[in-house]
C-alpha cells in the first residue's frame, strides 16, 4: 500500500479581491494525495488558483476550510519538511554556488565537513560541476535554476513542492532541465508536486496529472501517465502513443475549461 506523503483534503480558499474588496472564491473543495517517491502534476487554466495551492502547501498564505499535511502532521505555515522551487530563481545573490546549495544544512548546525561532501553530491548532480564558487550573477538562467534545486534537494525535504519552475527560461534549456529533473526524481525517489501551465510538460513529468477547473479550481480530472522513468527522453517521447495519449487527454481537459469560460 503505498504511503501518502502529502494529503488534501476539502481544501477551499477565498481570499478579497484587492480592487473591489469583494470575496473571491479560488479553490473549492480540494481533494487528493501524493504518495512517497511520486511526481505529481498540476495544471489548469489561467487563474485557476495552482500558485494558490502551491502557497497554501508552502506555509506561506494560510488557509481556514479543509485540511493540508505533511506526514500526518497539518500545515501551519513553512517549515523544514517542505522545499520550495520558485518559478523566479530563489537563491542568494552574495551566496556562492555552493554556499547557496548548503544554505539548508548550514542552518541545520550539520558540521562543515559532512556539510562539504553533501553539498558537492548535489553540485555534480545538478550539473554545476565546476561553478562551485561562481556567485548568481555569474550564472545563466537555467544554471540558476539548477542551484535552485539543488538547494532544496540538500535540505532533504519530505516534499518537493515547485511553481513552475522552468517557465522563464528558453525552450531549448527547458527541455533541457526537464530531463535533468526526472533523472533526478530517478535517482533520489522525492517526493514532488509540480506546477505547470504546459501540458507537455506535465505529461512528460507526472507520474499522475492533476486537472484543476476554471475558478473556484476543483479537482476535475485526475490523468494516470504510465511511462517508466527511464524512458522518458523526449526524442522518443514525441511517438510514444502513451505519452500522447496522456498529453491529449490532459489537453482536452484544460481546454474545456477555457472554452467555457469565454462562453460564460
Amino acid at each position: 500500500m503505498p504511503v501518502a506523503k502529502l494529503v488534501v483534503h476539502g481544501l477551499s480558499h477565498h481570499y478579497p479581491d484587492e480592487y473591489t474588496g469583494e470575496s473571491v472564491h479560488a479553490l473549492a473543495d480540494i481533494n487528493f494525495e501524493v504518495h512517497e517517491g511520486e511526481f505529481v502534476a498540476v495544471v489548469g487554466p489561467s487563474g485557476c488558483g495552482k500558485t494558490t495551492l502551491l502557497n497554501i502547501l508552502a506555509g506561506l498564505l494560510p488557509y481556514r476550510e479543509g485540511a493540508a499535511m505533511v506526514d500526518g502532521k497539518k500545515i501551519r505555515g513553512p517549515g523544514p519538511d517542505r522545499g520550495v522551487v520558485f518559478q523566479e530563481h530563489a537563491i542568494l545573490p552574495w551566496r556562492t554556488v555552493a554556499r547557496n546549495i548548503g544554505h539548508g544544512p548550514e542552518l541545520a548546525g550539520m558540521p562543515k565537513a559532512q556539510r562539504a561532501t553533501r553539498v558537492q553530491e548535489f553540485v555534480d548532480m545538478v550539473g554545476l560541476t565546476g561553478f562551485e564558487h561562481r556567485y548568481p550573477h555569474e550564472l545563466s538562467g537555467g544554471m540558476k535554476q539548477r542551484c535552485a534545486l539543488a538547494r532544496t534537494l540538500c535540505a532533504d525535504p519530505v516534499v518537493m513542492l515547485m511553481d513552475e519552475p522552468f517557465a522563464a527560461v528558453d525552450a531549448q534549456t527547458r527541455i533541457t532541465l526537464q530531463e535533468e529533473l526526472n533523472r533526478i526524481a530517478m535517482a533520489t525517489r522525492k517526493t514532488i508536486l509540480f506546477i505547470t501551465h504546459a501540458v507537455d510538460e506535465a505529461a512528460f513529468l507526472g507520474d499522475r496529472c492533476l486537472v484543476l477547473s476554471r475558478r473556484p479550481g476543483r479537482l476535475k480530472d485526475i490523468v494516470a501517465i504510465d511511462i517508466p522513468r527511464d524512458r522518458r527522453i523526449w526524442k522518443d517521447m514525441m511517438n510514444d502513443a502513451t505519452f500522447i495519449g496522456a498529453r491529449d487527454k490532459i489537453l482536452r481537459s484544460v481546454r474545456e475549461e477555457v472554452s467555457s469560460d469565454a462562453a460564460s
